[in-house]
Order: structure tokens, then C-alpha cells, then sequence
């Protein structure tokens, strides 16, 4: 079994649950007591939220480079950013550090294409929604992406941030985010990227019948199909 190096704490919410479908898959398909082999390294996300709310793109970096680094050193073999906004970082750090990133983009599209859907809705940070290295990675594969208007990708965002990463969790919140989701139905959209690993925390494929892209648990299983691969 290969070792994965977890950068967490992005939020802390979320990253106890990809511990968890992480080590519940590997004893799934291994049996016994096997559970997975990872190093985590959780970032306080007070420190982050800092660099974002000064808009210091840099100083984000480089606390990036310094959890993967430090993963490196304790014996990581590839890395799993535990965060869909986060990866508009993968590819300047994909410069320095060696080991392989398992791209959340890149395995939430291969989900998509594996049901055959040609247009996704995005929810996510303000960032994921409005920036294109999201929609990029998805457009590789052909797949066109639609997101909600201003004020509701303000809501999802604020959402997010003010509940969501607190852990709360409240039933207006969730119909207010199965409203977007029909809207965006209505615009053509054959399914919806759940694209901040929080947002599955809050709404579940029972809550509607649109499909929806759990991206926390497509990232948790690609990262589990790589540590129980050949080398």
C-alpha cells in the first residue's frame, strides 16, 4: 500500500470526513483490519482565511508548499489538497514539489463523463465559481459548465464561510441551495458539482433528483484507487 499525504484543516469539517471514507473504502475493498497509510498535515484555517481576506495570493502559497513539503519529508508519496478552491494553486506548485497531486477536478470530471453528462452546474466558493481553473480542468473533457447568478453565488459563498465551516448546518440554508440547483436545472444544467468539500455536508442526493457530484467523496475514492494501485 502506497502512503498518501493529506493536506487538511481547509476546513477541519471536511477533512475528518475524507479521514474517514478514506479508511472505511481501503478496509472495504482489503478487509480485516487494513485501513489506509497517510500522513495528514491540518492548517489552521484562521491563517488562511487571513492571506484570502488580504487578498495575499502569495502568502496562501507558500503555507501550500510548506504543508507539502513537510508531507514530502514524513514519507508521502503522492498528495490529496483536501479543498475544491485551493487547487487554482496545484499547478505552480506542481513545479516544486515532486510528488503527484490527485486533482479534484480531474476525477469530479471523469465522474461526470462516466454518467455522460455534457453540461454541469458549479456551486462553490466565490472563487471556484467566478475563477476558470475549475472550469478548465472540467472543459479538458469536454464539459460545459454553468454557474449561478451574482447574488446566489454570493449566498453560497457566505454560506460557506459563516455556517458551513462552523459546522452548522440549517434546514433554510439547504432549501436555499436546492432553489439554485433547480434554477440552474432549468438552464441546462444535466447535473450539479457540489465544488466546496463542505456543501455535501449540507445537501444530499435524497434532497433532490437533479444528479448531484459529491466532490469530498469522488476526491476521497480517486485517492483511495491510487493508494491501492500498482506502483
Amino acid at each position: 500500500m502506497k502512503t498518501i499525504g493529506m493536506i487538511g484543516g481547509t476546513g477541519w469539517i471536511s477533512t475528518i470526513e475524507y479521514y474517514r471514507i478514506i479508511n472505511e473504502e481501503v478496509n472495504r475493498r482489503l478487509g480485516g483490519l487494513n485501513a489506509a497509510q497517510l500522513v495528514l498535515y491540518s492548517i489552521n484555517f484562521a491563517e488562511l482565511h487571513a492571506f484570502q481576506q488580504e487578498n495575499d495570493m502569495l502568502g496562501i502559497y507558500f503555507l501550500l508548499r510548506n504543508a507539502a513539503l513537510r508531507l514530502q519529508q514524513a514519507g508521502a508519496e503522492a498528495l490529496l489538497l483536501c479543498t475544491n478552491t485551493l487547487h487554482m494553486f496545484v499547478g505552480d506548485l506542481q513545479k516544486e514539489i515532486p510528488l503527484p497531486f490527485i486533482h479534484i477536478g480531474t476525477a469530479t470530471g471523469n465522474a461526470i463523463k462516466k454518467q455522460g453528462l455534457g453540461t454541469i452546474g458549479l456551486l462553490g466558493t466565490q472563487t471556484t465559481m467566478e475563477q476558470d481553473f475549475y472550469k478548465t480542468k472540467l472543459a479538458e473533457l469536454n464539459i460545459k459548465t454553468i454557474t449561478p447568478e451574482k447574488k446566489d453565488r454570493e449566498f453560497i459563498h457566505n454560506t460557506i464561510f459563516q455556517e458551513l465551516l462552523k459546522a452548522v448546518f440549517l434546514p433554510e440554508s439547504r432549501e436555499g441551495f436546492l432553489t439554485i440547483i433547480r434554477s440552474l436545472h432549468q438552464q441546462g444544467a444535466e447535473g450539479v458539482v457540489l465544488g466546496c468539500t463542505e456543501i455535501p455536508l449540507l445537501i444530499k442526493q435524497e434532497d433532490i433528483e437533479l444528479p448531484l457530484f459529491n466532490t469530498l467523496n469522488i476526491h476521497a475514492q480517486a485517492a483511495v484507487d491510487w493508494v491501492l494501485s500498482a506502483s
